[in-house]
């Protein structure tokens, strides 16, 4: 029993169900019921009239005759252009069609789906025409076990063609037989020579073959096929690019560490005059104003709550990914984590944020609880259903529907918001955090500053390091997510995830240093928008990606790719700017605790 799924484009990126074109149809169409994440992709699995017994190749099936009107034909057409490709599913495997490399050694490409047709001209016209793909040859891979005697599938690939079938006399549903495809006389379909036009009036028979191979692939490896990805030394080269980076800043980091604060805490803590005192410069000096509480501090609490909330849920979806819970196999299975493990990440924001406001000797929690819990979704949410709104215009698959919509809502304000206000009263109960140095009652001048300390262009120059060391992955996860590919290299991310978290922290580290050095004290929203800012250079990326490897015309496929990507750099700046600041505050809190201060 083959199952049918969306109809997909990387022209458009807009998904249709498979029935939205005049397919043969099954007597009664049945939707399969989709998860979470499936919905949310857009998947729309139903049943099809294609049906196969195992072992029992067939030639020639006529599936349904169909005549196209005008409309019918446009619909065509239109899938046609922007170069639809049709999805299929057998055991949870899906269709691909093999694509022979030039060279014949080295396996074929699989590409996941067939086009629904092809454009073309007659050899000696000029006139560009529309062929359809209505003759589809497939082919089922099983492997035998040999103690059960058992077959399993394993594989699933068509060769689509397109064919004008023709008849003698009067066509009947019952018992069809074709003079273009008749098993008997042996006719069977190898190639496009006489192809099947789309256009007004014209009458088009869908028929297939199946044939079943014996192969040696194990039913357990049967993906492996799927995932072979071409370009494991890439991924090398990226890593140890980005551990060039890391090693680096490491060693600035341990150089600022050891010569400066070693000789700056025992020579500060050696002083016996107090001449000596007045003429000491640099970070000690401001060691009265360091924890003054920042400009609008509730803001940067709720960043920070959101922002932990975010790195837990890609920590423990990273886990279970590695782990193998999330392979392609299981579809939407990766979008449904990630949302559920958002919700219940919530408790670590409120406590984060909470923990933080009472630092700033803050007394209402709830204000920052409730701020904590509706501000990164609400923005998420308001983009998403403008996105949304557009989808839906589009009559596609991919629009959420009413009862999902309503769905997360539920799990937003019904499991979310809840959680984080749970979370915020347990940080709020806990003592406040001290500061290791007594602040002053009045604030301290801050210097003219060098060109080069200016806060913009500081924060600007933090943000590239972070970028550089994920940049090459990035292009990675954006070619699985707009081109249609899977992405299944789970160890390599979460390394190189890793060398993004001690990057963020190290440049943060080493910026922040520079700048209590030179007197000024104002590092609280600096520490984390330093790190934050490769969020920039992220958006950047996915404009330069949009123009320089998709091939998106339509003004809503456009609108989409923008929105989406906007979604994720607001996002990578949460996470990112949170880490930055965390570092920043262990590292102040660390090298004033050190210094014996009358």
């Amino acid at each position: 029993m083959v199952k049918v799924n969306k109809l997909t484009s990387i022209k458009t990126q807009l998904p249709y169900s498979y029935y939205t074109l005049p397919f043969c149809t099954p007597s009664k169409i049945v939707d399969s019921a989709e998860n979470l994440g499936e919905v949310l992709r857009g998947d729309r699995i139903e049943n099809s009239p294609y049906v196969f017994k195992m072992g029992d190749a067939k030639m020639c099936n006529v599936l349904c005759r169909k005549t196209l009107d005008s409309k019918t034909a446009k619909a065509f057409k239109e899938k046609i252009d922007d170069e639809y490709r049709v999805n299929m599913i057998l055991d949870n495997l899906p269709l691909v069609v093999p694509i022979q490399r030039l060279d014949q050694e080295s396996p074929p490409v699989y590409q996941l789906g067939y086009h629904v047709g092809l454009k073309g001209q007659y050899s000696g016209s000029k006139e560009e025409k529309y062929f359809i793909h209505n003759h589809l040859s497939f082919i089922v891979k099983y492997h035998k076990d040999s103690q059960s005697n058992s077959a399993r599938i394993v594989g699933f690939e068509v060769k689509p063609f397109s064919v004008k079938h023709t008849y003698e006399g009067k066509w009947s549903d019952e018992k069809p037989r074709l003079t273009s495809c008749d098993p008997h006389t042996r006719r069977i379909v190898l190639n496009s020579n006489s192809p099947q036009e789309v256009e007004d009036k014209a009458e088009i028979i869908f028929t297939y073959d199946v044939e079943f191979q014996d192969s040696d692939v194990k039913w357990a490896s049967r993906w492996d096929a799927y995932l072979l990805m071409t370009d494991d030394q890439i991924h090398w080269f990226s890593i140890v690019n980005s551990l060039m980076i890391v090693l680096f800043l490491s060693g600035m980091v341990a150089m600022i560490m050891l010569r400066t604060l070693y000789r700056d805490i025992s020579k500060y803590n050696e002083l016996e005059t107090q001449e000596e005192a007045q003429e000491e410069t640099g970070w000690k000096l401001v060691h009265g104003d360091v924890f003054r509480p920042p400009f609008n501090s509730d803001l940067l609490c709720v960043y920070v709550g959101t922002g932990v909330q975010f790195f837990g849920m890609i920590l423990v979806t990273m886990m279970f990914a590695i782990l193998g819970f999330l392979s392609p196999s299981n579809r939407g299975g990766l979008m449904t984590a990630m949302l559920l493990l958002w919700v219940f990440m919530g408790i670590f924001a409120g406590y984060a944020s909470t923990r933080l406001y009472k630092m700033f000797k803050g007394s209402e929690w709830k204000k920052i609880a409730l701020r904590t819990a509706v501000m990164f979704p609400g923005v998420v949410s308001a983009i998403f259903f403008v996105l949304n709104a557009l989808i839906w215009g589009q009559k596609s698959s991919g629009a959420v529907p009413f009862g999902t919509m309503f769905a997360l809502i539920f799990l937003w304000f019904g499991i979310s918001v809840p959680l984080v206000f749970v979370g915020s009263y347990i940080g709020f109960k806990k003592p406040a955090i001290e500061d290791p140095v007594k602040t002053n009652k009045i604030p301290r001048q801050i210097p003219e500053q060098a060109w080069y300390m200016n806060p913009a262009f500081s924060i600007l120059i933090g943000g590239i390091l972070p970028f550089g060391a994920v940049f090459i992955e990035l292009f990675f996860i954006l070619t699985s997510i707009w081109l249609n590919q899977f992405y299944y290299i789970f160890g390599f991310l979460f390394l190189v995830f890793a060398i993004l978290m001690v990057t963020c922290a190290e440049i943060t580290i080493v910026l922040c240093y520079f700048q209590l050095c030179s007197e000024d004290y104002l590092w609280w929203w600096r520490s984390y928008l330093t790190s934050g800012s490769s969020a920039l250079y992220l958006f950047l990326y996915a404009t330069f990606y949009f123009f320089t490897k998709l091939e998106i015309t339509k003004l809503v496929s456009g609108a989409l790719y923008f929105g989406y990507m906007l979604i994720a750099s607001y996002a990578f700046f949460v996470l990112t700017g949170t880490i930055g600041f965390y570092a920043c505050l262990w590292f102040t809190r660390l090298i004033y605790s050190s210094v014996k201060i009358d």
